[in-house]
Order: C-alpha cells, then structure tokens, then sequence
C-alpha cells in the first residue's frame, strides 16, 4: 500500500503532470493533443504520461493509429483516505480537486502597474 501511495503522491509532485490531469478531466485526450499546449517535445509529454500511467491516474489506450489519454479518479482514492486520516481534509470529490488544480495552474497576476 505504501509503495503505490508513494508513486500517486511521486506523479503528482509534477506541475506538468497535475495540468495534463487537469485537461482529462473534461474528456478523453489523443496524446498530441494532451501534448499541444505544452512547450517540450512529444517524447517529454510521454514521459509524464508513463509516470501518471505506473500510478494509475491514467490509462491508456490504442484506438486505430492515435493513442489516446484517460482519467481514472478512481487512483486517488487511496492518496485521499490517506489524507482524511489527517482531520483537515474533505472526502475527495472530482469537482473539488478540478477546482484546486485550476488554482494551481491558473496564471500568476502580472505585477506590472
């Protein structure tokens, strides 16, 4: 048990990969398209899909010639159980971790005047 909590909380620790698990929260994604925002290679795109794949956040899938990217809320379970042990932390709901990786990753405000 440890050592799987370990490779959630390991993929998470990545601002790349908690932003390709934000984008798949509204659908499923063909990795060129999980891949287009980003400015790296598609080989360092995959990479990150490799590590959120191991942890089980995501699966993926060969459909015709595109492989494509999809959710599975499902792995945080165990990372949120953990959690809650804690006291400080509501039950994991999709709605609240989209909303926090939305804070993450939104923009820092332009301090210029």
């Amino acid at each position: 048990m440890s050592d799987r909590l370990d490779t959630v909380f390991a993929a998470l620790a990545d601002p790349t990969r908690r932003r390709i698990l934000s984008m798949l929260l509204e659908d499923d994604m063909a990795v060129t398209d999980v891949a287009h925002p980003f400015e790296m290679s598609l080989a360092a795109i995959s990479k990150h899909l490799v590590i959120l794949t191991r942890a089980g956040l995501i699966s993926q899938e060969k459909r015709g010639r595109v492989k494509w990217c999809k959710l599975e809320p499902d792995a945080l379970r165990e990372a949120s159980i953990w959690m809650q042990a804690f006291g400080q932390f509501d039950q994991f709901d999709l709605d609240g971790f989209e909303r926090f990786l939305e804070q993450e990753l939104a923009p820092a405000p332009d301090d210029k005047p």
